[in-house]
């Protein structure tokens, strides 16, 4: 008799699974709180596989053990030993890159509108600025908010990283009255300090600005797909001219032969849909995607 035991042996195995997952999720995906509760998690499920026992299947009454059950071939066992193996390697490697790309992502939307009111104080536009900053202020304060508590992998080791985003936002926050009613010029200057800032926190984590240009270039060419594979032209066309100017950030940072077929692929789209080739508009934005995914995976 195996007293207390209420684990069966293919339950094991999935506890195991479930371990690797809420570790993936607390090591990668979350911090604070969350980290420490799928952390918490991770060892109850490894604890409850090793000892055969779960409390809470003792409470309702459950149990998945079997007395005489008998022990899984061995090439079972090694194709499990296998498919864990899998699963740690593959979502740690996935982990980090997605949480990487998230983290991009997130900056770019922010940076869009940070890069507009720079451009339009640094123009002397009053309705423009005032329009982008509020835009700013409503981006940015999540995104710190967010970043100052959960660090991805990519950014794990900064120690400098949440005094870099509160000295941004104070930045931000400080030019208010210029931007509104002030000396834009003034504005303008205050807000150059913000580039910098980020530069250095990419830098010091070994971003390159490359990848954050093509994550940027990336929103925009899904847009130009979306209107190629509804058959839009027009849509094409329209979208077109901010999708080129993203690409050439990335065009900016290098251009080589990679890169220069995702510019061949773009404008050809581009010349379709001034022809009118509807037919053709949507194998052609699956060509730009594949060119695209090409570089950015390598360099992203």
């Amino acid at each position: 008799m195996h007293f207390g035991k209420n684990v069966g042996k293919w339950d094991k195995k999935i506890r195991i699974i479930l371990a690797e997952v809420f570790a993936l999720l607390a090591f990668f995906w979350f911090g604070g709180l969350y980290a420490t509760l799928f952390w918490v998690l991770a060892a109850i499920m490894i604890v409850t596989a090793l000892t055969g026992f779960c409390g809470i299947y003792k409470l309702i009454g459950v149990s998945t053990y079997k007395e005489n059950e008998a022990c899984p071939a061995v090439p079972v066992r090694v194709g499990f030993i296998l498919f864990a193996l899998v699963v740690l390697i593959a979502g740690g490697y996935y982990s980090n890159f997605f949480s990487k790309k998230f983290y991009l992502e997130d900056f770019n939307r922010m940076n869009d509108a940070y890069k507009q009111t720079l451009f339009y104080t640094g123009q002397e536009k009053r309705q423009e600025a005032v329009e982008n900053y509020q835009r700013l202020i409503f981006l940015y304060a999540p995104f710190s908010a967010k970043y100052r508590s959960y660090h991805p992998y990519a950014l794990r080791n900064d120690a400098q990283l949440n005094a870099d985003l509160i000295k941004a936002g104070q930045i931000i926050a400080s030019v208010n009255d210029k931007v509104n009613s002030g000396d834009l010029k003034s504005a303008h200057t205050d807000l150059e300090q913000v580039r910098p800032i980020f530069q250095e926190i990419f830098k010091r984590n070994g971003f390159s600005m490359l990848a954050v240009a093509l994550v940027d270039f990336h929103d925009a060419m899904e847009q130009i797909i979306a209107k190629a594979d509804a058959k839009d032209p027009a849509g094409v066309i329209a979208i077109y001219p901010s999708v080129s100017e993203k690409l050439k950030a990335v065009e900016s940072e290098d251009n080589d032969a990679d890169i220069q077929s995702i510019r061949l692929k773009l404008d050809e789209l581009f010349v379709l849909a001034q022809r009118g080739s509807v037919d053709q508009l949507s194998p052609k934005a699956a060509e730009l995607k594949s060119s695209f995914v090409k570089v950015y995976l390598v360099r992203g």
